[in-house]
């Protein structure tokens, strides 16, 4: 009784497992010619392949899909540089926008900074006629002194 539970049972797996096995022992067991034309038969099998794939991509449905991308490829280039060239056009817009508003606050500044200048100037020139009559005024009462000290000290000779 132990030893028929150490059997393993066979079940419908395990004749497909024999079957497996037998076939790789089948491979080992072959001669030089068959190993030729095996692989005779695999070159031909490829050559068949590589035949068919070539035909497949010379075949007008082929051709045809080839220039089908083609067209969408040279359709997706043009929008590409189309939405390029929108998009240099509008950054030419703004920097010649910016330009212009530089350029006009430039001209402003200037022009600020001009006026600015000559309201100096206009007030340094008033000062200094306002400081010569101030002057002149002095000049006059101090004259004016000196002739009534002279006049009284002649008049008291």
């Amino acid at each position: 009784m132990a030893s028929a539970d150490l059997k393993p049972s066979i079940g419908p797996g395990d004749a497909s497992l024999e079957r497996n096995k037998m076939e790789m022992n089948r491979y080992k067991k072959t001669g030089f010619a068959d190993r030729l034309s095996t692989a005779a038969d695999a070159k031909k099998a490829q050559l068949e392949r590589a035949a068919r794939a070539r035909s497949a991509a010379e075949s007008p449905e082929a051709v045809e899909r080839r220039a089908a991308r083609e067209a969408v490829r040279v359709a997706r280039d043009a929008r590409i540089a189309e939405r390029k060239a929108t998009k240099l056009a509008v950054e030419a817009r703004q920097a010649a926008a910016l330009a212009a508003a530089q350029a006009a606050e430039a001209a402003a500044r200037e022009a600020a900074l001009k006026a600015e200048q000559e309201a100096r100037d206009a007030e340094f020139a008033e000062r200094i006629a306002r400081e010569a009559s101030e002057e002149a005024e002095r000049q006059a009462a101090r004259d004016a002194r000196y002739a009534a000290r002279k006049a009284r000290k002649r008049k008291g000779r």
